[in-house]
């Protein structure tokens, strides 16, 4: 029996709900609807709805989605925003992108955003603070909110990995100017291709990522009109936008997330009472807490994944080298010790909701004979 990361989930997934879903892109070829209509309106309420927040604009992707923040608050050029390089690439292409420069603070043992590190970093050109929450752990909002509030600064929040996750009893993208998701394929809640979303409580924000998304021209691609207001003064905007079919596919998925953060969970905690006495270090859930990823630190991740594979267990040892420290991006004067020392020894398990009991049993299996080996041999 092999073991994939998570190609099995996909198609678990559309086996057990593939006439529904099959049903709501058929609902959209026979209506005509393929960009911005009836389930775009309805995924974007429901996701306001779950996360807390007062909208919700669907977008392209989880990068327009930090990208298209920071243009919608009106960071550019001269500013700057701190955020970690333990995350992807992303994080730091939209502060780029924006034009502004990047700066980066090392995290945690949990991978989380270190608070301290960012009160050392805040300068007069501080315009905002991307935390990452990363894996479905939350970074500490209240340490950043009280900062904000004394520093001034906007907080958007990268999400991507925290789709349901808690603190403090509020859902993750609920506590900052901005909340930044992605609906990509790998993810908690997965399209089938590319889809993102902001959430926000600020109204002025909202209306500014509506025009930013399609050219600045709200009657772009037939949609209801009626239901927003074009402005007298254009402005440059982008194409970014999530269109009908992936919307409905999420509609459909939404409905079982209760479900998939709930096995996920539970794959989580057998791994951890599994693993507790090896000499592996194993990730910290917390209450609240979603698992988007299984993360352990073994001492050798490159042969911990060939041994894993050979036995029929298929790991993601991914960031290697951490962005910081990737040739031609020119952020390697940044000292990100934790960083480093994550991107070397870091390891996904496969954890999606669809595997069996029995393919659990075997990654714990063949993570055990990996410790075991490695003491014997």
């Amino acid at each position: 029996m092999k073991v994939d990361f998570i190609r099995n989930s996909y198609k678990r997934n559309f086996k057990s709900h593939g006439k529904e879903i099959m049903d709501a892109i058929k609902h959209c070829a026979k209506n005509g609807d393929f960009m911005l209509q009836e389930e775009t309106r309805l995924f974007e309420k429901t996701l306001a709805d779950f996360i807390g927040t007062k909208f919700a604009v669907s977008l392209n992707s989880g990068t327009d989605s930090l990208f298209l923040s920071l243009k919608a608050l009106g960071i550019g050029p001269g500013d700057e925003c701190i955020t970690v390089a333990h995350t992807f690439i992303a994080s730091i292409q939209a502060i780029i992108h924006a034009g502004a420069k990047p700066v980066l603070v090392d995290v945690d043992q949990n991978g989380l955003m270190d608070m301290e590190a960012v009160t050392q970093c805040i300068t007069k050109k501080t315009k905002a603070v991307i935390p990452v929450h990363f894996h479905g752990k939350v970074c500490d909002m209240s340490k950043l909110r009280s900062l904000q509030d004394k520093h001034k600064f906007y907080i958007v929040e990268d999400a991507a990995q925290a789709l349901g996750a808690t603190i403090l009893n509020k859902r993750a993208g609920s506590w900052g100017d901005t909340g930044c998701f992605s609906f990509g394929f790998p993810k908690l809640l997965g399209a089938y291709g590319d889809a993102g979303g902001v959430v926000t409580n600020n109204e002025e924000v909202y209306k500014k990522l509506l025009l930013l998304r399609s050219h600045w021209h709200i009657a772009q691609a037939g949609m209801n009109t009626a239901l927003y207001e074009q402005p007298a003064i254009m402005g440059w905007g982008y194409k970014s936008r999530m269109d009908e079919i992936q919307a409905a596919v999420l509609n459909v998925k939404f409905k079982n997330l209760p479900l998939v953060i709930s096995r996920r969970r539970e794959i989580a905690t057998h791994y951890t009472e599994a693993f507790r006495n090896y000499p592996i270090d194993l990730p910290v859930f917390k209450p609240g807490d979603i698992v988007q990823e299984y993360v352990i630190q073994v001492s050798d991740n490159q042969s911990f994944k060939e041994f894993m594979e050979k036995n029929g267990v298929e790991v993601l040892v991914r960031d290697i080298i951490p962005n910081h420290q990737l040739l031609g991006l020119g952020l390697d004067h940044f000292n990100l010790p934790t960083t480093e020392k994550l991107a070397s020894r870091s390891v996904r398990l496969p954890v999606y909701a669809e595997l069996t009991d029995r393919e659990v049993n075997k990654v714990i299996w063949t993570v055990k004979k990996y410790c075991q080996s490695n003491v014997t041999g």
